[in-house]
């Protein structure tokens, strides 16, 4: 009989960003006091399930996020590079709403292919190196449970070729808020349901959840 195996993909907890910079891929930057909470009440989420296996991308937030998770359960903490943020050429830069980012003529080369995208690492990509992470951990806790701390745009790229979306999408509409867990079952080496679920919406501030109208003077979490 085949085994089930469940790995539950994480996308970490707030940032502390006062500056509403897009981040991306550079390092320093760390869970806020918030996403701290955030992280803690995952973990809590988690602690009477048979984790066997808890991996994390090597940007701080997420190895910030995953480490209550995997103290919880006796477990260290693996790093795996395939679970990083997705490549942005905006990233240093401030890209919140009404700040006329769009607007600069310097820019406009980046936006010529939103279906790619042009501005950044492209979907499929993507799609590869989460798929091989995925597997990865599902090998390394067959039978049990895993946990993949990631990032938005890379985990619902996967969730949605997994689903057999299309991979171009509104950003806005991503169903994946901070310290939301993506949860892949497998029986055997197929996966044969996607669940979702939200352990920490209580804390997460109104205008970053999925579906929020944006703020004019904020970042919505560019980069997360």
């Amino acid at each position: 009989m085949s085994e089930t195996t469940v790995v539950h993909v994480v996308r970490h907890g707030e940032v502390h960003n006062p500056d509403g910079v897009l981040y991306g891929r550079r390092s320093g930057y760390h869970l806020s006091e918030l996403g701290r909470q955030m992280a803690d009440r995952v973990a809590e989420h988690l602690a009477e399930r048979d984790i066997t296996h808890v991996v994390a991308s090597p940007l701080e937030r997420a190895q910030e996020t995953a480490t209550p998770i995997a103290k919880a359960h006796g477990l260290d903490l693996a790093t795996d590079e395939r679970l990083i943020e997705a490549g942005n050429v905006f990233e240093g830069k401030t890209f919140g709403v009404g700040d006329g980012a769009l607007r600069r003529p310097s820019n406009w080369k980046h936006l010529t292919n939103p279906f790619q995208p042009s501005w950044g690492e492209p979907y499929i990509e993507q799609v590869v190196r989460m798929m091989s992470a995925l597997n990865a951990a599902r090998d390394a806790a067959r039978g049990h449970e895993a946990v993949a701390v990631s990032h938005q745009l890379p985990i619902w790229t996967l969730r949605s070729f997994v689903e057999r979306r299309r991979l171009w999408h509104d950003p806005r509409k991503r169903q994946c808020t901070l310290a939301s867990l993506t949860s892949f079952t497998f029986d055997g080496d197929k996966i044969v349901s996607v669940g979702y679920s939200e352990p920490a919406r209580d804390l997460v501030p109104a205008h970053l959840l999925a579906g929020a109208k944006p703020v004019k003077g904020r970042a919505k979490a560019f980069g997360a």
